[in-house]
């Protein structure tokens, strides 16, 4: 299989929510090919020297195309609007977000100072990410949080759609379109994917994109009078610090981790002390079911999660 690298000036839009001339017009071709053939496209990536895939519903698909060095630096230049260096931060935390939320992870040769990362070269791998804005998912999350206004984390492996989960309930939550009962709602959205909302223009959403989460989260509590705040995934040890010194405010946090299952979240010493510090009220596992809409929750109060420490 030959390699390739037909890069084409395009400003078309199809479907995916980022430009095509992005991507090498061979390889959007066989996307569209999928498209038309109703695959629902989760993933795009590209390796240098070996074949790309999408992944769909889980599954990975190969395609034709195959991407050489010179390709993927083209990808790369095009995806940081011709800047590397205004996008050197994210690059270094391993990915870029793409105006519409789309992610892409970036990894390849790491540079790095004692253990810190300081720079990658040699991309050798691009991920695309494609974010799903589903309307009227979550419902349980939603009654959960007006329940008792207490703090809910979400848990599940990754690529089940905590996100997405997030979006739904944020569209929710925060519509003004149905009544008074719509909460104020604070978006801490460090990584720029949280912004392609549902009914965007009727909802009381206040956006904090790229803060980070503590900092955000005490903004947000500090000035915006806010009513429930929201993140996606919470992981560093230095960032679950600053989540309980911002909690103090007492305003509800929906929060989201990467874990199978509770037991495994609380052998992580950041969340068990979240846990004792009765951040959320609720933790709720999320599980995908072949042709339901919305997810399959599993719900556990902070009492009952008591027994898996």
């Amino acid at each position: 299989m030959a390699l390739v690298n037909d890069m084409r000036t395009r400003t078309d839009k199809w479907g995916l929510g980022f430009d095509e001339s992005i991507l090498p017009v061979s390889l959007v071709e066989e996307l569209k090919l999928l498209l038309s053939k109703n695959v629902k496209i989760d993933e795009v990536r590209l390796r240098t020297g070996k074949t790309s895939t999408v992944t769909s519903d889980g599954a990975n698909i190969p395609l034709g195309f195959v991407a050489d060095k010179e390709c993927i630096d083209r990808v790369v230049s095009e995806i940081c609007e011709h800047s590397l260096y205004a996008h050197a931060h994210t690059i270094r935390e391993g990915y870029v977000t793409l105006t519409g939320g789309v992610r892409v992870g970036i990894v390849g040769r790491a540079a790095l100072e004692g253990e810190r990362v300081i720079g990658v070269y040699d991309v050798s791998s691009l991920c695309f990410r494609v974010p799903r804005v589903i309307d009227r998912i979550g419902g349980r999350v939603c009654d959960l949080i007006r329940q008792k206004m207490g703090g809910v984390l979400v848990f599940s492996p990754p690529g089940v759609g905590k996100t997405t989960l997030l979006k739904g309930v944020i569209s929710s939550l925060a519509d003004t379109s149905c009544g008074r009962a719509a909460l104020r709602v604070s978006v801490i959205d460090t990584r720029g994917e949280l912004r392609c909302l549902p009914k965007s223009e009727s909802l009381c959403v206040d956006m904090l994109t790229g803060y980070p989460k503590h900092l955000g989260i005490e903004i947000a509590a500090r000035t915006m009078n806010t009513q429930l705040i929201v993140c996606d995934e919470i992981s560093g040890e230095s960032e679950i610090g600053g989540i309980l010194q911002a909690q103090n405010c007492g305003v509800p946090l929906l929060a989201t981790a990467h874990s199978s299952e509770i037991s495994s979240l609380f052998k992580r010493e950041g969340f068990l002390r979240l846990h004792k510090a009765r951040v959320f009220e609720y933790y709720v596992g999320i599980a995908r079911v072949d042709g339901e809409r919305d997810f399959l929750y599993t719900v556990i109060d902070w009492e009952e999660a008591n027994g898996y420490i």
